[in-house]
């Protein structure tokens, strides 16, 4: 009898020590053959980029949906923001779900769900029905990446386990720069639908491939209580405001839309309505002690900074190309680079894996991010894609170097105190990756925003068309006009339009390097921080084995 079908006690009876489930909920690691292990891998890696290539390709091709829904700029930002409100809270549900009811009920319901998500992309249009979308593959985005990661794991041997899961946890980090690199040939193909085709038919042969091989069995156990629902019915609103508040807040601006201020103020009422439950519960879903304990509150706020400092390279030398002129096609090379520097710092994390210096990548990664944005601190208008190719291989390296190490040094803490941490971590991890990417695309935007106008108004400011030097420019870029504008005083005008738009082009030069500055301040604080907290607790261990020798 296989090992699936037999009761879970008398399957558990049979694994060897190494084989066991580490938490309930979790498949069970067999000594699988080596061609087993790498049908594992293949599904897992299939898996995982197909759970995140749809909310990177919309992401990447904003522009390209809002015009071919027939919306404005403000309606297509909810469509990615609705994506963040349901993807970010479902570990709170998810990881219990999969305790109580088993891998292959969770497996079954996620996968059909995308086939159902990708069919109705293709047949249904409009607006609204995209925003309904988007937000159910939010929640089944969730949990294709979890099934993705276990799927990966399987293919590991138990002493490179940690190793794959650094591996496993970086795999969502290719999808972005793999969705623009085939974006382009994508919608030539058959504009929206032509992608949506794609989604159906990676859908499909996801469900084929985990239909075909299931993975191991895992162990169940109750593990839902009354007032988790309470907890998620306050807790999961309270992030939705807050993810909507930053993702249209720099779209309409801050104090432009008065419901912005509303939806804030709401989610920290809701937000610490749910924690004031979590923290009086004898089982709570949420555990308020740990998390609020020294080590985890530096650990989340790391990661908060670490993905605001990303947005570097998502929003600002992108945006900063962008605004330079720079069609997709001519960004495909510098997504090359960042496709081949992101697995070389998935790989580099993996092989130099010690579990007793977690904090040593995570060092490195922050100033290498400060170093790279220092460098794109001094671009100008004549910056091209190719000049960008060394700085954002080292934000993407270190992005990719980061967030293994990142996640083990929660997990360790997380096994030393007991599994039934694991839904308070990955709900910490989770809101302060997706908060943070959020969090940094709006400091991004709005910092160049800001700056933008105020270095705009000082250039104006400087410029005086009696002055015999802007009279030239005026008068070389009307001259540039002769052909097309025969009257002498509209071609003037034009000169004067052209001048000022030339302004506007180094106004934006400006502030995005104002925002890379700020990057990497910000990039070098935190490594400082990081460093600081590092030191203090190896001299820490270091004075406590020398008095426990002496004693």
């Amino acid at each position: 009898m296989r090992g699936p079908e037999l009761p879970w006690d008398d399957y558990f009876e049979r694994l060897k020590p190494h084989e066991r489930p580490v938490l309930p909920g979790s498949p069970a690691t067999p000594d699988h053959p080596t061609p087993l292990r790498i049908a594992y891998a293949l599904i897992g890696l299939l898996v995982s980029v197909t759970a995140n290539l749809g909310a990177a390709f919309i992401s990447a091709n904003q522009v390209n949906l809002q015009g071919s829904l027939g919306v404005g700029p403000a309606e297509a930002a909810w469509i990615p923001v609705v994506f963040v409100m349901t993807n970010a809270c479902m570990n709170l549900l998810l990881i219990k779900f999969r305790q109580q009811y088993g891998l292959r009920l969770f497996t079954e319901i996620f996968l059909v769900a995308l086939v159902v998500l990708s069919a109705a992309h293709v047949f249904v249009t409009g607006f609204a029905p995209m925003l309904a979308t988007r937000a159910v593959a939010g929640m089944a985005a969730a949990g294709l990446s979890t099934l993705g990661v276990l799927y990966l794991l399987q293919s590991f041997p138990a002493a490179h386990r940690m190793r794959g899961l650094v591996i496993a946890i970086g795999m969502a980090s290719l999808t972005a720069p793999l969705a623009r690199l085939i974006s382009t040939k994508v919608l030539d193909l058959g504009d929206w639908k032509a992608f949506y085709l794609l989604e159906l038919g990676l859908a499909l042969v996801c469900l084929a491939c985990v239909f075909a091989l299931r993975l191991p069995p895992s162990q169940r156990t109750k593990a839902f209580r009354p007032l988790d629902f309470l907890t998620f019915t306050l807790f999961a609103p309270g992030v939705a405001l807050l993810t909507a508040a930053l993702g249209l807040g720099r779209v309409l601006w801050w104090t432009q839309a008065p419901w912005i201020g509303v939806a804030l103020a709401a989610s920290f009422v809701l937000i610490a309505a749910a924690l004031i439950i979590e923290h009086n519960r004898a089982h709570p879903l949420i555990d308020t002690s740990w998390l609020t304990g020294g080590d985890m509150i530096r650990l989340g706020l790391s990661i908060f900074l670490v993905r605001v400092v990303l947005s570097e390279q998502t929003a600002g030398a992108v945006g900063f190309l962008t605004a330079m002129g720079v069609h997709p096609d001519q960004l495909h090379g510098l997504f090359w680079v960042i496709l081949a520097a992101t697995a070389a710092g998935m790989a580099t994390a993996a092989f130099t894996l010690n579990m007793a210096k977690l904090q040593k990548p995570i060092i490195v990664a922050l100033a290498l991010i400060a170093i790279g944005a220092f460098l794109d601190s001094h671009a100008t208008a004549l910056t091209r894609p190719h000049d960008l190719y060394f700085t954002q291989a080292l934000i993407a390296f270190a992005a990719a170097l980061f967030l293994g190490p990142a996640l083990l040094t929660g997990f360790s803490s997380l096994m030393q105190k007991g599994p039934h941490l694991i839904v308070s971590f990955f709900v910490m991890f989770n809101i302060a990756q997706n908060v943070g990417g959020l969090a940094g695309t709006a400091l991004v935007g709005s910092l160049e925003t800001v700056r933008q106008r105020a270095h705009f108004a000082r250039l104006v400011q400087n410029i005086d068309l009696a002055d015999p030097l802007a009279a030239a420019r005026v008068q070389q870029l009307a001259t540039a006009q002769g052909r097309v504008l025969l009257d002498p005083a509209l071609r003037e005008n034009q000169g004067v339009i052209l001048l000022y738009q030339q302004l506007t082009q180094q106004a934006h030069v400006l502030a995005y390097n104002d925002v890379f500055l700020t990057i990497s301040a910000v990039a070098a604080l935190t490594c400082a921080w990081v460093s600081f907290n590092y030191l203090r607790a190896r001299r820490r261990a270091r004075l406590a084995a020398r008095t426990a020798a002496n004693a």
